[in-house]
């Protein structure tokens, strides 16, 4: 048995290892800051963790215009601090989670006028406190590069994750863990990449929007430019970890990839600070019109009245509520969103967003030098459709709320032309809460990828993810497969095969030069072209190929935004 002046010695000699081992780890003067790594043994990779990119968004910088580091501090910091923006999810989840999980609709019922009721009575007191990590100083991003790399090797490309959640949820950290992303870079003698994740602005911090709102000092689409100064921050700094900043890759689902496809159309067509985009499922609720915009902002300033103050009627009397309490606001009309919406997301503000970005990539005001990849899956409406929605007036009246500023012919355009009444297997729908399913994923989501493809002239990489039951957001478990195959993603395990086969064509196109997703071994990934070929990842056999389900004239329509 170790006597205790043996365990004294070895004790202080471990310490002292673990102190050898902490100093021998790189460091990467940023001028601003001293940021140190930690290192992944199993990975091979340092982890330079919670970088900060932006300054504290709060006081005069609320709800403004992000704006880079203004301090300076020499400690070293080793990134085990972590910060997230403040979120909120809405309450109508807890309805479609019941409903998908198979709960009859009578019990449904109850459970909606339950949750219902939660969610009108909650006021700031009664909120749930928050994940300690939340806090409105919140612009920071993680980097992870091999070691080899970062110790004088080849400079190697860039893959940035830009998370998803509605606008309103998420972190660089809330998908998972990017280790096999990495690893399958360096498989079959590839060069690797260096993976960089980002936080940006949710809810009403980085989405507040229209005229009112922007007349008074505030920015809509902040969390546009959040994610904007990271990628500049990227392109000046990367190569100080490894990183090759004329190869850089960036990588969205649902909110992520709608924020990528708002970045290529940025400005009506500036260059973007990345060579390559992916978007999975990119999905945002299209807010055109001011009215629109301005309806949110009223609700938020209503129930800031409502709940905390009738002195609050402007954007400097927000500005003034102390974060607790304006975290809980936001919380709290977030909770109360309607059914389908999360109340906040990218709008149309006249500048980063001049016109809604199907339309901007129709009129070829984007950034087409940018390489790209899209995916969408085979069922993104269910999520987003009410399981009480079955009746013709109910499809109407819904359409009339998403599209609230569309006029009469508009909306009978689309109910009686685009989606008509018709049940008997004509159209892809059987029943009204399909054809409602139907319009969901195709207005928000599928539809996306199509103007995208096409604007980029058919040369695209295309995937349809169709494991089954293919739900909005099923993919990601796919996209961060770590080699868990009991992880369960909405009722069924992770299928290995079909995650490995995502994750090599995901890294081969990062680092291939001509983006190219195909590679040893691999099934072939053809380009889009003009047959709209979309390689099909499943259960079945791997290499299927198909014509693009959303390669279709409602998609064409829905791109002019008529309804707006």
């Amino acid at each position: 048995m170790l006597d205790f002046k043996a365990f004294l010695v070895f004790a202080c000699a471990g310490s002292s290892w673990a102190a050898v081992v902490r100093s021998a780890l790189p460091i990467v003067d940023l001028g601003y800051v001293l940021q140190q790594a930690t290192i992944n043994e199993t990975g091979q990779y340092y982890n330079f963790s919670n970088i900060r990119y932006g300054a504290a968004p709060v006081g005069n910088l609320r709800f403004a215009a992000p704006v880079p580091p203004t301090t300076i501090n020499r400690t070293v910091n080793d990134g085990q601090t972590a910060n997230i923006c403040p979120q909120a999810g809405p309450y109508w989840y807890q309805i479609m989670t019941s409903y998908l999980s198979g709960v009859d609709i009578t019990t449904l019922g109850f459970i909606a006028a339950q949750v219902n009721a939660a969610a009108d009575a909650l006021t700031i007191a009664s909120v749930p406190e928050p994940d300690p990590r939340e806090t409105e100083d919140c612009l920071f991003l993680d980097v992870m590069t091999p070691v080899d790399a970062f110790n004088g090797g080849k400079k190697l490309p860039v893959l940035v994750w830009i998370y998803g959640g509605g606008f309103t949820t998420g972190s660089k950290t809330s998908a998972g863990n990017p280790a096999s992303l990495i690893a399958k870079a360096k498989e079959d003698a590839g060069e690797g990449v260096v993976f960089v994740a980002i936080n940006y602005r949710l809810g009403l911090f980085g989405w507040l929007p229209g005229s009112t709102f922007a007349g008074q000092g505030g920015l809509p689409n902040a969390g546009l430019y959040d994610q904007r100064l990271a990628l500049e921050w990227i392109a000046a700094n990367i190569g100080r970890f490894g990183g090759d900043s004329s190869r850089v890759t960036v990588l969205g689902e649902s909110a992520g990839g709608a924020s990528i496809m708002h970045q290529i159309t940025a400005f009506g067509g500036a260059k973007a600070p990345f060579q390559k985009a992916i978007m999975q499922s990119p999905g945002f609720s299209v807010t055109p019109a001011d009215a629109q915009q301005e309806a949110v902002y009223n609700t938020v300033l209503s129930d800031a009245q409502s709940l905390i103050s009738t002195n609050i009627t402007d954007v400097s009397a927000l500005r003034a509520l102390d974060s607790k309490t304006i975290a809980a606001l936001n919380y709290i009309v977030i909770a109360r969103s309607e059914y389908s919406s999360f109340t906040f997301g990218p709008v149309v503000d006249g500048t980063f967003a001049p016109k809604l970005p199907g339309v901007l990539l129709e009129e070829g005001k984007f950034d087409s030098s940018v390489e790209v990849m899209t995916a969408h899956n085979s069922n993104e409406g269910i999520v987003f459709t009410s399981p009480f929605l079955d009746t013709e007036d109910e499809f109407k009246a819904a359409l009339e709320n998403q599209l609230s500023t569309a006029t009469t012919d508009a909306i009978d355009y689309i109910t009686n032309t685009l989606y008509p009444a018709v049940y008997n297997g004509s159209y892809p729908y059987t029943n009204v809460n399909q054809r409602a399913t139907l319009f969901a994923a195709e207005l928000s989501f599928t539809c996306n990828t199509r103007y995208l493809n096409t604007a980029f002239s058919n040369e695209t990489s295309s995937y349809y993810f169709a494991v089954p039951p293919g739900l909005h957001g099923q993919d990601i478990a796919y996209t961060f497969f770590n080699g868990d195959t009991t992880t369960l993603n909405d009722g069924s395990p992770v299928n290995a095969a079909t995650a490995n086969l995502l994750q090599k064509y995901i890294a081969n196109f990062a680092t291939s030069e001509s983006a190219d997703p195909n590679g040893p071994g691999l099934p072939y990934f053809p380009v889009y072209g003009n047959n709209a070929t979309v390689l099909v990842l499943d259960l079945a056999a791997q290499g299927q190929l198909a014509v693009d389900s959303a390669a279709n004239g409602r998609c064409a329509w829905l791109q002019k935004a008529l309804y707006a």
